[in-house]
This record gives structure tokens, sequence and C-alpha cells, in this order.
């Protein structure tokens, strides 16, 4: 997984909590990172639908729809792509010793496992919403976390 993943996250977490669109500049920024990369994984935000930008004076971005309805594997198949982390190569078919095509038309152990894992990760990351994830915020930082993030984008810090 990319580290763009993190960002992303962590910037719909910000957006989710925020009064008004901001700018990619206030949200690297408040995140110390770099703009012109966080830029990239904004693109491929409004791309999937889940924020989508403003331009102008008070410009910027906003989720398009309430952190409830935005899960953590919304904004990573945004940020990573669809594809499967496990690709199988049917390296059985490799070496001396080579398996037939007729043993792997069914996937091998390797290949379930790493399969029934994914889909694992995939599940548990569809189960948590950005909602939840700034609630936890609140939980794991303190209630004042959010009023002070608010006034920092609003320019009073």
């Amino acid at each position: 997984m990319s580290g763009g993943v993190e960002w992303a996250v962590h910037c719909c977490v910000v957006l989710s909590e925020a009064e008004g669109p901001v700018p990619a500049q206030r949200l690297a920024e408040f995140h110390g990172i770099s703009r012109t990369y966080l830029a990239k994984h904004l693109q491929a935000l409004s791309r999937a639908g889940i924020v989508s930008s403003t331009e102008g004076r008070v410009g910027g971005y906003v989720l398009t729809r309430p952190a409830d309805q935005v899960s953590v594997l919304d904004i990573v198949l945004a940020v990573d792509g669809r594809e499967q982390a496990f690709r199988c190569t049917e390296i059985r078919q490799n070496g001396p010793l080579p398996a037939s095509q007729e043993v792997c038309r069914q996937p091998c152990g390797v290949a379930r496992v790493m399969y029934a894992a994914e889909q694992a990760w995939r599940s548990s990351l569809k189960d948590v919403t950005v909602a939840d994830l700034a609630a936890s915020v609140s939980v794991d930082v303190g209630a004042g976390t959010f009023p002070a993030l608010r006034g920092w984008l609003a320019g009073e810090g």
C-alpha cells in the first residue's frame, strides 16, 4: 500500500470536519507533507468521486458525500487502484518438476490463503468509514481537536 493512502485518509478525515472547502496547500501544510504529491492523491480522490474541488479565493476540496458513506476501502481503491494485491503467477509450472496445467486449473494453497486474506482485508476496510475515523480522533487525541482544527483552517492559528 502506498504512503499516499495514509495521506488521503487523513485528508478525508479533515475534510469531514471542515466547515467549507479546504485548499490543497492548507491540507498539505496541516499534515506537513508535500503539496505537489498530495495534489496527485486529491486528484485520484476527485476522479473516484470522493472529493470535489472548487476554484477561486474560497476554493478547495470537500467530500462529495457524508463521511459515514465514505469507506476506507473507497479511499484505498481510489489512490492505489482496484488491482488485487496478490497476483498468482503459477510458479508451480516452473522448475525441474513443473505441475501440469490440469493441476493448475485450481488455485494452490498459497493462492487460496492470499485471496482469502485480501478478501478479509478489503472487507475490514469497507466496514470503517471516514466518520468512524473522525470519531476515533476525538477519543484518541481529545474532544478539542476538531474545534482547534476548524480554527486553524479558518486562519486563526
